[in-house]
């Protein structure tokens, strides 16, 4: 089966989500004997982690192919997503499948041709914030709509995604978890190094810096309690440069809340590896690869309580109320104040999250979904 992949920035990467998705996804669908080519945006350039794992325009087996786009805020995935979308059209490909809800947009394209077409929808993305309530909230809602109505199968991460389109669309979706693989604990040393962390002495968030993140609310949050742990936010801007500037203006002062920016490879490992607990302060989430990676890692973590991160680290976890500033500090001071419970939480999240969800049979399940 020959597949082609539509709406992410750029394959390998763990810029986003979807991106990391697809890197891990991607391999697992050729080794199965299916032929993938993913049309990565042309205002975007394979980080320092992956270079020289391309070569000849392949990344483990998977095509590599550039959708043109104008490196311009809010209009490169859109343009993306048309010139993907066009060039697929015309591509020798049996399954065009589009991720998130405005690359959806484009769906007809590929559908006017007589392709098969299937949506991947990572999470409600016209509730984020950083869209606001104008052209490109009303433009992403659209796409959802066009992805509604015309895709053949519709993919969903969880459970409120499912109700959601039933309820909104009456539009059956087919649920499939990500996956989460194990990986390799490391000790604090480039940490170390670069920003003066320990094993234990630091608080960590890993996120993009958006505002649905509720990164906001974690620096208050560590701002209301005493403690000698850092506060530690690895991640970057993601067309949300008013809001980053917000959050430095807020951490302002305080020597013990360090910005780390994005982060991958060895670094980010040594972060997860070495951290007292994670914290995942969202308000919104489709299904947080954070969120695996911290259980798989023997994180203590602490999350908002939305369906998305309950159901997903049931009582693996401590959970504040959404949104709150209060809850979230309380929270947080308990931990802090109990290494004990702390060590509790840790012992067996890894087991307990690899066992749950795994990227053999979320591969599986995609291609009964392109099957069907």
């Amino acid at each position: 089966m020959k597949i082609a992949m539509i709406g992410h920035k750029v394959v390998p990467s763990r810029r986003g989500g979807i991106e990391n998705v697809l890197t891990t996804l991607c391999p697992m669908l050729v080794e199965m004997g299916h032929e993938v080519t993913c049309y990565n945006r042309s205002s975007d350039k394979v980080e320092n982690e992956y270079v020289g794992t391309v070569h000849n325009k392949m990344y483990k087996g998977v095509k590599i192919k550039t959708a043109w786009t104008l490196n311009v805020r809010g209009f490169a995935a859109m343009i993306a997503s048309f010139t993907a979308a066009i060039a697929a059209s015309f591509g020798n490909y049996d399954v065009v499948h589009f991720h998130a809800e405005g690359p959806c947009a484009a769906l007809w394209i590929p559908k006017l041709f007589g392709k098969k077409c299937v949506a991947t929808v990572h999470g409600l993305d016209w509730q984020r914030e950083k869209w606001g309530k104008g052209f490109a909230s009303k433009y992403i809602r659209f796409g959802e709509k066009i992805l509604a109505k015309y895709a053949d199968e519709v993919i969903v991460l969880s459970k409120a995604a499912y109700d959601y389109f039933k309820e909104t669309y009456n539009r059956e979706t087919v649920i499939i978890h990500n996956g989460i693989s194990r990986p390799e604990r490391k000790e604090a040393s480039i940490i170390t190094e670069k920003y003066g962390l320990e094993k234990d002495g630091y608080i960590s968030v890993v996120s993009r810096l958006t505002a649905e993140k509720g990164i906001h609310y974690l620096i208050d949050a560590y701002s209301k309690i005493s403690t000698g742990k850092k506060l530690v936010i690895a991640g970057d801007t993601s067309d949300t440069d008013d809001y980053v500037s917000m959050l430095k203006k807020k951490a302002a002062g305080n020597p013990d809340i360090i910005f780390t920016g994005f982060v991958s490879g060895d670094t980010l490992a040594e972060i997860y590896s070495n951290a007292y607990i994670n914290v995942l302060p969202s308000d919104l989430e489709g299904m947080s690869l954070c969120l695996l990676e911290s259980l798989a890692y023997k994180n203590a973590l602490l999350c908002s309580d939305i369906p998305e991160n309950t159901s997903v680290a049931e009582d693996k976890a401590v959970y504040f109320k959404k949104s709150s500033t209060e809850d979230l500090a309380c929270k947080l001071k308990m931990l802090c104040d109990n290494p004990d419970l702390v060590k509790s939480l840790r012992e067996g999240a890894d087991e307990f999250i690899l066992n749950k969800y795994s990227w053999q049979e979320a591969a599986k399940s995609t291609i009964e979904v392109y099957q069907k």
